[in-house]
């Protein structure tokens, strides 16, 4: 066993210990709702990467998703030309790619997503799926109804998910709030899965399956941290029981189509302002911190990376040296790691893209490992994002809701990188578990 893996090994109760002490009441904590919940995640590991029958499945499901994601390029295709076209592709009329765009290839398919997400929940599809993982959660963890409802339904959805719980809003204790808050960060929503998807499926050919499963196994690992970070100390209106998802059925097949596409492209237009502005924020900033640094370096005689990847680098090299990644990596993939924090998973799932095209990595397994740890909406922006969408559903609890966002943001970035942790202790040809 490599050394690499023997921290990555120990890295799973290091990140709980680091939780627990980052919590508001160390001596409530609910050990059965840690216990349960790493049960969960270490099943699913198991059935995804170790068991053949897991792994097969594995294998379809990155398979349909690319089919999919095949079907809505159809329509970019036809709408934007060649623009739309993937690196390397050509149209039967000849004329081929100019490149990877963004906007033309990546978030014109979220429009599709939303579309067949919407008609899912239409046929009372999704639903059923989202109660199925809500019972689970609720019977085997003994949290609340209503959050375990939202946490599931933010496997699929974003911050909508808090639609499918609104009754219940109002009512909830903070612990609940503040585990909706964090569920919501640490996944990504079906939507998304297309962007993340032709940003790298040149280099890593089954990112859809893995995008699938991390997205599948943050939603625990967010209810154990947010759990461990805020515990329960109040009784809960829905505690151990099944509650249904609210839904507010479109009255046709057609309107549930006009509806979901309108959002989509609501979404797009709020993702390109939002990494416009940031994007551009951050360049500026670099520049200062560039041209401040380097003067701190001259007087000094520093050898520091001033930039704001570079400074964020600084500040999870030990957290990416600790859940495992290779020491030969560690020092590029916590800058990636790092920067989702503030410029959001898009340029960082980029900078991984351009990392792995470059040989720089040494191992599959890093890749592996950063997809997982990136899986999830955990960046400065969410807080704005999902508080503010909370509160609209539940003006009358602003203050909690406000209060609970920074709170929430670490939990979520700590779940996503325990679910890393656990990815990259059964990411082998073989497992530690049970051998070669």
């Amino acid at each position: 066993m490599d050394i690499s893996r023997i921290i990555n090994f120990f890295g799973i109760p290091v990140l709980l210990l680091f939780a627990w002490l980052l919590s508001s009441n160390r001596k409530v904590v609910n050990w059965r709702v840690i216990i349960w919940g790493l049960i969960i995640e270490l099943v699913l590991a198991l059935f995804i990467f170790v068991i053949p029958i897991g792994t097969k499945f594995f294998l379809i499901v990155n398979d349909v998703v690319n089919s999919i994601l095949d079907s809505a390029t159809y329509g970019t295709v036809f709408v934007f030309g060649p623009l739309a076209l993937s690196p390397g592709k050509t149209l039967p009329t000849g004329e081929t790619s100019i490149g990877f765009i963004l906007a033309f290839q990546a978030l014109a398919t979220i429009i599709f997503f939303a579309v067949l997400v919407g008609l899912l929940y239409y046929y009372g599809i999704m639903s059923k799926v989202i109660q199925f993982f809500s019972l689970v959660f609720t019977k085997l963890m003994k949290i609340s109804g209503a959050e375990s409802l939202c946490a599931s339904s933010n496997i699929f959805v974003g911050v909508e998910s808090g639609l499918v719980v609104k009754p219940y809003l109002g009512k909830m204790t903070k612990s609940e709030l503040n585990t909706i808050l964090t569920a919501g960060m640490a996944t990504i929503a079906s939507s998304m899965l297309a962007v993340y998807i032709l940003i790298l499926r040149n280099e890593f050919p089954n990112i859809a399956g893995h995008l699938v499963s991390a997205s599948l196994m943050n939603a625990p690992a967010a209810i154990i941290i947010s759990k461990i970070l805020l515990p329960e100390e109040e009784t809960p209106v829905t505690l151990g029981k099944n509650v249904k998802p609210l839904y507010e059925k479109e009255s046709s097949f057609f309107e549930s189509i006009i509806n979901n596409a309108n959002s989509g492209v609501k979404l797009i237009v709020g993702i390109s302002a939002l990494l416009l502005a940031v994007l551009g924020l951050m360049s500026l900033l670099d520049k200062i911190l560039v041209f401040l640094g380097g003067e701190i370096n001259n007087l000094f005689s520093l050898n520091i990376d001033w930039t704001l990847k570079g400074l964020l680098g600084y500040l999870f090299y030990p957290v990416t040296f600790i859940i495992g990644i290779p020491a030969s990596d560690v020092a590029s993939i916590s800058k990636i790691i790092g920067e989702r924090l503030v410029l959001t998973e898009i340029p960082a799932f980029k900078d991984l893209s351009v990392l792995m095209a470059s040989g720089s990595l040494s191992s599959m397994r890093s890749a592996v490992m950063t997809t997982y740890a990136l899986t999830g909406f955990a960046h400065v922006a969410s807080i704005a994002i999902f508080v503010g969408g909370f509160t609209a559903l539940a003006p009358e609890r602003i203050k909690d809701f406000a209060k609970l966002g920074f709170r929430a943001l670490i939990g979520a970035t700590l779940a996503n990188l325990v679910t890393s942790t656990i990815a990259g202790l059964f990411y082998t040809n073989g497992t530690i578990l049970l051998g070669n």
